[in-house]
């Protein structure tokens, strides 16, 4: 620290806060410790009764907080991240797209378990719209070595810690199984739950097979429509009751099936399959009237082209119950599959 007048001051560091007061109308802190010094604000501080201030000398191995923070965000973003001005040591990391985010965990930790630095991002695999803040910068003192900043950059050079993976537009298929809706005894409400999730997600639903209880004509359904289609979607029959033969009939379409049934409420009932390379969704009841399923969480993996695994699938047991909030669905701000 060192005293200087105001007038000197452009271009360095405030080493304190000052206090700005004027009777009547604001009380508080004008500039922060940390405050480059700028022209426009000499008068300002002139005006306050500062002719001198406490400057913050930088040693040669040290970086200004908002200039380490830049540094840490820049270091750390991937594909689709752009930052904001660095200010009081923060950065935030905003979405340059609609998509899913991807988080290095094991990279993060390593950043967050040095001295001086925290990286705070949103959970890995969150869907995120643009603009959205994903991520903040920290640096904790007014400056950071930049041996810190040299480190960080070792553990960054070989892969980001934060991007995002734009959701592509795709076509997908749907067949709606059952003699109930096929005989016209009941409406379907499938198709429309269906169709607004895929388009929510900027894709589309270009067909859909109506058939029986039958596992050769559901079958048959399947594998047409997996051909015209990058996914497809297969609702009804999907319990252990004798006339639900959903997922017997994906099996005979010589689908490799990788999970039926899921830890995850709602969605127990869930299948996923791949028939060639096509993935074949099979979506139980839940999925016609609960608001948020596990098909919400695999769909955008399996959009952005992820291989979907039985091991992926068993670790969304941890989170996996939803809490049902009586206040209303808040998800994706929640804990589920989280």
């Amino acid at each position: 620290m060192k005293t200087i007048h105001v007038t000197n001051a452009v271009g360095l560091v405030l080493g304190q806060d000052l206090t700005r007061v004027v009777p009547g109308e604001f009380k508080g802190v004008a500039f922060h410790k940390g405050h480059i010094i700028r022209p426009e604000d000499i008068p300002v501080m002139m005006n306050m009764g500062k002719d001198h201030v406490y400057i913050l000398e930088l040693g040669s191995g040290d970086v200004h907080e908002n200039a380490a923070a830049k540094q840490l965000a820049l270091l750390s973003a991937g594909a689709n991240i752009i930052q904001e001005h660095a200010s009081e040591g923060k950065v935030k990391m905003l979405a340059d797209t609609f998509g899913l985010l991807d988080i290095h965990i094991d990279k993060l930790l390593q950043i967050n378990e040095m001295t001086g630095v925290a990286l705070s991002t949103l959970h890995s695999g969150t869907l995120v719209k643009k603009d959205e803040v994903v991520a903040t910068a920290k640096i904790i003192p007014l400056t950071l070595p930049q041996d810190t900043l040299d480190h960080i950059e070792r553990i960054c050079a070989s892969e980001k810690i934060i991007s995002i993976r734009p959701i592509p537009a795709k076509k997908a298929g749907l067949v709606v199984t059952g003699n109930e809706v096929f005989y016209g005894r009941i409406k379907d409400r499938f198709e429309e739950v269906i169709q607004k999730k895929v388009s929510d997600l900027g894709s589309c639903l270009s067909k859909t097979i109506f058939v029986p209880d039958d596992t050769e004509k559901i079958s048959a359904a399947i594998k047409e429509l997996s051909l015209e289609n990058d996914l497809v979607f297969v609702t009804g029959g999907m319990s252990v009751d004798p006339d639900d033969i959903t997922p017997l009939a994906v099996r005979q379409t010589g689908a490799e099936v990788i999970v039926y049934g899921t830890p995850v409420l709602p969605g127990a009932m869930f299948l996923f399959a791949y028939l060639n390379d096509t993935p074949i969704l099979g979506i139980p009841a839940c999925g016609m009237f609960s608001k948020i399923t596990v098909l919400d969480v695999i769909l955008p993996k399996v959009l952005v082209g992820d291989k979907i695994t039985s091991r992926f699938i068993a670790s969304l047991g941890h989170g996996g119950l939803c809490r049902t909030c009586s206040e209303g669905c808040h998800y994706p701000n929640c804990s589920f599959c989280k």
